[in-house]
């Protein structure tokens, strides 16, 4: 599967964006979506995760309440709805896929097999 993550830009601190990531290629409802993060001089970091079938969420504490992944499987793309943005939260976002046959959705980057080229989000304070 390719995924396109689209939406990055520069926003001042407690304004919203939402990421697109849309996937090409078959079965995207049989994997699996995650985002993260990368700030620069920082490691990829997990941002939020969503099960193929949307029943099962996750976040990071850092995002929690502020944040919220959904899906739609018709336009084969996943969502990710930024609120209250801080500029800690400045960094390149990552889609990535997980396929479904692997059991529950995971937190850890080298768990995913295929990764989006990322988009910049900028949080100005």
């Amino acid at each position: 599967v390719q995924l396109q993550a689209s939406g990055g830009g520069l926003v001042q601190a407690g304004g919203s964006l939402r990421l697109s990531c849309a996937a090409s290629g078959r079965n995207f409802s049989s994997y699996h979506m995650g985002w993260f993060r990368q700030a620069p001089g920082k490691e990829r970091e997990f941002v939020a995760a969503i099960s193929w079938d949307s029943g099962n969420l996750a976040y990071a504490d850092s995002v929690k309440g502020r944040f919220t992944i959904s899906r739609d499987n018709a336009k084969n793309t996943v969502y990710l709805q930024m609120n209250s943005l801080k500029s800690e939260d400045t960094a390149v976002y990552y889609c990535a896929a997980l396929s479904a046959r692997y059991g529950r959705v995971r937190l850890s980057a080298p768990a995913y097999d295929y990764w989006g080229q990322g988009t910049l989000v900028t949080v100005s304070s």
